[in-house]
């Protein structure tokens, strides 16, 4: 069955084909793997998991709140265009703000899947395949798992945003291995880990929060191969590579933080777009929000090496430069804590 008519918007129009020329590597030593890479591919072997088996899908949500997410969740909270909606419209306004966020996870989720696919043909390093393998697999349960949350429960989805699609054909058009690990397991997985954070531990309905607390089990692994892999690879790269990829990272993060104006949503609902807009570009509470969405991005762009000054001085011009000294590490064990929680409260 066709699930066109859950869109909001018609998808066909962000629909598109990314031309692609790269080299497929293949390599005959199979015994020089990394042992930090060699243990995350054993990590991802391990936790493994069925999103039919692991999530109580019969679990309903609230047509008024379908997350169970605060008022403040919603970016234009308090405005004036806020204010004048009646009840029935705020309801309206949460179930489409809340499925075009997920609807970004899971178009976000098809991009990595494929992306995924493409590190195991370019990169050159064995141990490196092994685990984009499991990846790849870790990314196909993402999107089966997003699609069914929106197709089934919410019954409502929005196509890709034109910012994410940018991004994302910047990434998988781009013929250098690396560029692709920068892009996605860095740059959108690392936004992805701190907006999925959000709906984990705010939603009060446990059926949201347990989808977004299991991917991200899965997702700071993907991160962290990124970060082994490039911190490995860059300190090779001249100081001109460097700022070329330096250019790219900044590109990409005002493009990530422009992703949530939420335009589709205020002209599907018929609130009035550019106040909507202007108001969340103001709000003190959406700068916040945004800024925070780089909390996993920013300490790995310097622990690679991409630290020069150029992307310093971008991201103390965003607010967030004080993210650099943040424990990622530290925060991937507390996402593996918090999806072990959901498990141990799940019925057996």
């Amino acid at each position: 069955m066709t699930t066109s008519r859950r869109y909001a918007m018609p998808p066909g129009e962000t629909a598109w084909e990314v031309p692609s020329a790269f080299g497929t590597v293949f390599r005959w030593e199979y015994e020089d793997g990394r042992a930090a890479l060699i243990n995350l591919y054993e990590k991802g072997k391990k936790l493994q998991w069925n999103t039919n088996t692991r999530i109580d899908w019969s679990q309903d949500l609230d047509p008024e709140n379908p997350q169970g997410l605060p008022d403040e969740s919603v970016s234009i909270f308090g405005s004036p265009v806020w204010e004048k909606l009646t009840r029935q419209e705020k309801a309206n306004l949460r179930r489409h703000i809340q499925a075009w966020q997920l609807s970004q996870f899971l178009h976000g989720e098809q991009g990595a899947l494929v992306c995924t696919a493409k590190i195991v043909q370019q990169v050159p390093n064995v141990d490196a395949k092994f685990y984009a393998a499991t990846q790849v697999m870790d990314e196909a349960r993402h999107v089966e798992t997003y699609a069914r949350l929106l197709h089934e429960k919410f019954e409502l989805a929005y196509p890709i945003t034109p910012t994410l699609k940018r991004l994302l054909d910047n990434v998988l058009s781009d013929s250098r291995w690396d560029m692709t690990y920068l892009g996605m397991q860095v740059l959108i997985e690392g936004l992805a880990l701190a907006a999925f954070a959000t709906i984990r531990d705010q939603a009060k309905n446990t059926l949201a929060a347990a989808v977004n607390a299991y991917v991200m089990q899965d997702e700071a692994r993907h991160v962290a191969f990124g970060r082994l892999t490039l911190r490995d690879y860059y300190p090779q790269l001249t100081q001109a590579e460097r700022d070329e990829r330096e250019e790219f990272a900044v590109e990409a993060c005002y493009l990530m933080r422009d992703r949530f104006l939420s335009e589709e949503v205020w002209e599907t609902v018929g609130l009035p777009v550019e106040e909507c807009v202007g108001y969340v570009e103001s709000s003190q509470l959406m700068r916040q929000f945004r800024s925070l969405l780089f909390s996993r991005i920013v300490p790995t762009i310097k622990d690679i090496g991409l630290w020069g000054p150029k992307i310093r001085r971008a991201y103390s011009n965003m607010g967030i430069l004080g993210f650099a000294d943040v424990d990622t590490e530290q925060l991937a064990r507390e996402d593996e804590r918090v999806a072990e929680e959901f498990d141990a409260r799940r019925p057996h």
